[in-house]
């Protein structure tokens, strides 16, 4: 088994590379998907978040208001270190029980946003960072997905900088152009990934 990390920053193109290494065969472990499913309603997960952040960070449906508890957390540190201490141990559980479901042979690409953040590369067998320039992202944040720009500011700023992610690359795919330059890195890397892991 080979085990990748993959990461970037928000709105370099990650999601589109985990995207696309899924339909080549790959095994995708997607942290933000598992983020997601620990706090679902009635989870022990969203039970700690309500405790810890209070019931207002709860919709009337009993789920978590993800903007609303984006808005406190993106612009204190320490309610952030507070969310990922619940989030973090449960999404590093949950993927380690998806990693133990892999066959011998299979490429595994774990997709972590935060993977230089929380010093995690040595976990991996090889780390590909997805890389675009920070007016490029925060473009892409602002017109794609209708984000505030002060808001998408500090998410950039709340995630580690483009030269920390750069610093942990075993490989880099250049995403400052259009998704029809990055479809061909992908399938490269994807050749690499099956030599590699086959080796």
């Amino acid at each position: 088994m080979l085990k990748v990390g993959l990461t970037g920053g928000i709105g370099a193109g990650k999601s589109e590379v985990s995207r696309l290494l899924a339909s080549y065969g790959a095994l995708v472990v997607d942290s933000d998907l598992i983020a997601r499913e620990v706090v679902a309603p009635g989870t022990p997960g969203l039970a700690a978040v309500a405790a810890e952040f209070g019931p207002g960070v709860l919709l009337p449906d009993g789920s978590l208001d993800r903007p609303g508890l984006g808005g406190i957390v993106f612009a204190d540190p320490d309610r952030l270190a507070a969310l990922n201490a619940i989030v973090h141990p449960l999404v590093r559980q949950r993927s380690a029980e998806l990693e133990a479901a892999a066959g011998p042979g299979d490429v595994v690409v774990h997709d972590v946003p935060l993977l230089a953040e929380n010093g995690l590369a040595g976990l991996y067998d090889l780390v590909v960072v997805v890389d675009a320039a920070d007016e490029t992202r925060l473009d892409r944040l602002v017109r794609l997905r209708g984000m505030d720009p002060d808001q998408a500011r500090a998410r950039l700023a709340a995630q580690a900088t483009r030269a920390d992610r750069l610093a942990v690359a075993d490989v880099v795919l250049d995403n400052e152009g259009p998704l029809e330059r990055l479809e061909p890195q992908v399938r490269s890397l994807w050749q690499q990934l099956l030599v590699k892991g086959a080796s």
